[in-house]
């Protein structure tokens, strides 16, 4: 059955060479074995024989009326419920197909996760931080090529560099040649007479060392900072891999964060919330004077603007939000007692009426919003 090539590049069937060329070369450039690892090596295969056929007219017109022109035996026998050439070759040899040219010794490094503990004024101001990580470095010894100093890698005498071995097996079609990679040089095309001892020919070795991590204001728990190629050097001597650094942000005894905004509880006197007052508040800025309305409720809010937390992708930062705690007091003595008798009678409040709050303005609803963050 032939292969879908155009669903292989992810263009449509009357795409135009310059489709082909570009869907090709973005591919190419994503699932080179180099970048994308060798487990892309078979996918990268598939997209270069993809374009072979249908960059080239006369190939992709014998393509569009059932034959492939790359597989073997001139590719009959494509059409819809066939059975050609190639399927029987599959069924009987594996589905081998050719090695498109040794394998690169030098691969791309993994990337590494790493998890940042912060304090809460780290995020809301920004901080610079050092993070240990013990990670492949480029061997210092043979500067990545894997070879002892003073020696160099040599062409397999095996398959005299081509990284793969061609066969002639008999069989009842006749002669079939088979391609698998070189099991002296393990597909690489050459071999290393005289490894590194330091790296033992892996040209990288692992080390300890310290990353310095620009962690911006307005970071979250979760927050990932990406350290581009500050990961594990590829073997080989391969181009590094990325660090990403995970924030967790430590809780605060005082200040809780929703968003940007922080949120903070201030008890007052009964008193004070009566009378109004000017309190001092210590916050992550420093102290900051906090103006109480004579009449302050309990669970009122007192905003005070741009001193919350930085934002992450703009200027400017959150507010603290204060709430207001009203504090009465328990414990009386009896000159205090008989002021306060004294006041309750002033306002004609001896005997008190039970009165039913509105809906929109309890004490419940005033704790549900508390506890939502309203």
């Amino acid at each position: 059955m032939l292969n879908d090539y155009y669903e292989i590049l992810g263009v449509p069937r009357d795409a135009s060479a310059d489709q082909i060329k570009k869907a090709y070369r973005k591919l190419a450039r994503e699932l080179h074995p180099d970048v994308a690892g060798p487990e892309a090596e078979d996918r990268f295969k598939d997209v270069s024989r993809a374009y072979e056929v249908l960059s080239n007219p006369d190939k992709r017109q014998q393509y569009d009326l059932g034959v492939d022109p790359t597989a073997p035996g001139g590719g009959m026998g494509g059409g819809a419920g066939g059975f050609g050439f190639q399927d029987i070759f599959e069924t009987f040899f594996g589905g081998g197909q050719a090695q498109q040219g040794p394998i690169p010794r030098a691969r791309r490094g993994q990337d590494a996760l790493l998890p940042l503990d912060l304090e809460l004024p780290e995020v809301v101001f920004g901080a610079k931080k050092d993070v240990p990580v013990e990670t492949a470095v480029v061997c210092t010894e043979c500067g990545g090529t894997c070879c002892r100093p003073g020696t160099t890698m040599h062409r397999c005498d095996v398959c005299k560099g081509a990284g793969s071995i061609q066969r002639v097996q008999r069989s009842f079609l006749g002669q079939i040649m088979t391609t698998a990679p070189c099991s002296a040089c393990q597909g690489h095309g050459t071999v290393i007479p005289e490894p590194c001892q330091e790296c033992g020919g892996e040209g990288r070795v692992r080390q300890r060392r310290t990353l310095s991590v620009n962690v911006p204001a307005g970071v979250e728990t979760g927050t990932r900072i990406r350290l581009t190629a500050q990961g594990e050097v590829g073997p080989g001597g391969g181009p590094a891999g990325d660090v990403y650094v995970e924030i967790r942000e430590r809780a605060h005894p005082t200040f809780v964060r929703r968003g940007d905004d922080l949120h903070c509880t201030l008890e007052v006197p009964m008193t004070a919330a009566a009378l109004g007052a000017r309190m001092t508040l210590e916050t992550l800025d420093g102290e900051q004077e906090v103006d109480l309305k004579a009449g302050t409720q309990p669970a009122q809010v007192v905003t005070l603007k741009n001193l919350g937390v930085g934002h992450l992708n703009g200027s400017g930062r959150g507010d603290l939000r204060v709430h207001v705690d009203v504090s009465v007091p328990t414990a009386l003595d009896d000159e205090q007692a008989e002021l306060l008798r004294q006041l309750a009678a002033l306002r004609g409040e001896e005997k008190p009426e039970p009165k039913l709050a509105a809906s929109h303005g309890g004490v419940f609803n005033r704790l549900r919003d508390k506890l939502s963050g309203r």
